[in-house]
């Protein structure tokens, strides 16, 4: 080594062993965090950096960067997605795997056996509980909202872009709206709003070539493009599952933006009621792990015998497939892409938009389905409040707002 720091955009990250060994010990990993990681994807980030970087050495500062860079420039989950590179760094596409099922496995679980127990009989009793979930939903994606409009839209072009896609999302009902709005927003984008250089990943630093990375880019279009074309057609299981896959493939901008696209997905066509839906996104803020697996809880609601955990495992699948298999088709190419500035300016847009989707999100169907009292409105404004200005964290939220919905629908 001569000391000198080579540049982000040059890193070559090598791979560490492929052995059955390195394989467990990545699935370990991810478990621990799976069971631990509170506070959404921006949080799992920074326990991921406290994990790889600074306690095991697995990467370096800039090295971890530049991962991070390509998860926040990609559609899907970003700390699911952030995990599955660092698995493939460590242990090549077995420990991707392993990352991915550690680190999903615990919440999964917990989010499938709430739905079942809810759509079970003798679920009558939990009014209050399911009443208090809803409260924090509006808490936390209020925060989702300040937080993103403050880091996504700097700048005046920026906001005003966001608050015609809101005014668009709330207006325009069709299922086609927001795909639309999320064109525009990078159409508009390009045009008018500046890029950041996104840290490239050198491609050796991925086990597979360029055609690895076309194989995984053409399953991506084939399951986003194809699936629901044959869900169509053949009806049964595939239906809610081509909704999961689309709202998994279009999510920018962390995980409260699955929120439109899933209600969009499942409660539109009449599989899942808008309070079992806002139930299972207030409890999402209560386990560890990914908020896409509030999948699990909406597939075991699912109708019919696609319920149960077979519809849990569906949604899973089906919602974080679209999200791992971009992103390990783009690493390949990413050293490239991540310094196109057209490229860039796009996304600052889309971005924009993404915080125009969320925001009317919160108008509805959150605030108008958890809010139908002024106590309602209190509890759920005093916890927004607490997140934003009181630095509690997401459980002790979720534990008060839980404890007086109980309280007030008593």
């Amino acid at each position: 080594m001569d000391g000198r720091r080579k540049p982000v955009g040059e890193l070559r990250v090598k791979a560490g062993p492929k052995s059955a060994g390195a394989v467990w010990q990545v699935f370990r990993a991810f478990l621990w965090l799976g069971l631990t990681s509170f506070g959404g994807p921006v949080a799992h980030i920074g326990y991921f950096r406290r994990e790889f970087v600074v306690r095991r050495g697995w990467l370096t500062e800039d090295q971890y960067a530049a991962w991070v860079g390509l998860c926040q420039f990609l559609p899907g989950p970003a700390s699911s997605q952030l995990g599955f590179c660092i698995g493939m760094l460590r242990a090549g596409v077995a420990g991707a795997i392993g990352a991915f099922v550690g680190f999903t496995l615990p919440s999964a679980l917990m989010m499938a056996g709430l739905g079942i127990l809810l759509g079970g009989p003798g679920a009558g009793g939990i009014d209050g509980v399911v009443h208090g979930l809803k409260l924090v939903a509006v808490a936390v994606v209020g925060q989702g909202v300040w937080a993103m409009g403050r880091r996504l839209c700097p700048d005046p072009t920026r906001w005003v872009l966001a608050a015609g896609v809101a005014a668009g999302s709330l207006l325009l009902k069709p299922a086609w709206v927001q795909p639309m709005l999320v064109v525009v927003s990078a159409l508009v984008g390009w045009k008018l709003c500046p890029g950041t250089e996104s840290a490239g990943v050198e491609a050796g630093a991925v086990p597979y070539g360029r055609r690895g990375g076309v194989w995984c880019l053409g399953l991506f279009g084939g399951l986003v493009f194809g699936l629901p074309w044959v869900a169509s057609g053949v009806g049964g299981s595939l239906e809610p599952a081509s909704g999961f896959v689309r709202a998994g493939a279009m999510v920018f901008g962390g995980g409260h933006v699955v929120l439109p696209l899933l209600e969009e997905a499942v409660v539109q066509p009449g599989w899942i009621r808008r309070d079992e839906f806002l139930t299972g996104y207030g409890a999402a803020q209560a386990v560890p792990g990914p908020m896409f697996t509030l999948a699990a809880f909406l597939g075991a609601l699912m109708p019919g015998t696609s319920g149960g955990w077979f519809g849990a495992l569906v949604g899973v699948l089906s919602i974080f497939a679209p999200g791992l298999l971009l992103v390990a088709g783009v690493l390949p190419f990413w050293h490239r892409l991540g310094r196109d500035s057209s490229m860039t300016r796009m996304m600052s847009g889309v971005n924009a938009g993404v915080v125009g989707l969320l925001a009317a999100a919160l108008v509805d169907p959150v605030w108008i389905g958890a809010v139908q009292r002024w106590p309602d409105a209190v509890v759920a404004l005093a916890g927004l409040a607490a997140l934003l200005w009181g630095r509690v964290p997401v459980i002790a939220v979720v534990g008060g707002c839980v404890a007086a919905g109980w309280i007030t629908r008593g």
